[in-house]
């Protein structure tokens, strides 16, 4: 099981553009957090991922856990040959999205927040072990600036 994080830092290029007439910005001074934790869920618990409620929950109760702020969480059951779940919450800090493919008995997870104080790897953990998955990979994206 891989649990360390994989830190990956893109940047922009910039062009310089000449001095403005006007106001400079407060803005442009204040930096941005963005901390993108993602990955792919292997075996996991049969019953446990097809639990619609369950799975709500747990994604509600990994955002309290992560200090995050919940605006809404849905979740859909898909059927056919890849069906399964999907559960998206919306928070004010950014999203949770969960995605479960039931015949593969895969999953992917993935949580951005731009929250200073919220803890997005705290998340991913509370809902990896919720699903008791066999294995896992986890991954990390700095998306600050």
């Amino acid at each position: 099981m891989n649990t360390s994080p994989t830190k990956a830092k893109t940047r922009a290029i910039t062009k310089t553009i000449p001095e403005q007439p006007f106001a400079k910005s407060s803005v442009a001074d204040e930096k941005i957090t963005g901390h993108h934790f993602y990955g792919n869920l292997y075996d996991l618990d049969r019953q446990r991922m097809n639990d619609m409620e369950y799975l709500k929950n747990l994604v509600t109760d990994a955002v309290k856990i992560a200090n995050m702020t919940l605006v809404e969480v849905k979740a859909w059951s898909f059927g056919g040959k890849k069906g399964g779940v999907s559960v998206i919450a919306l928070i004010t800090e950014s999203h949770v999205a969960l995605h479960i493919w039931n015949e593969y008995n895969y999953a992917t997870l993935d949580i951005y927040t731009c929250g200073e104080q919220s803890k997005p790897e705290k998340a991913f953990d509370y809902i990896v072990k919720g699903l008791k998955t066999k294995d896992h990979r986890k991954f990390y994206a700095d998306r600050s600036m």
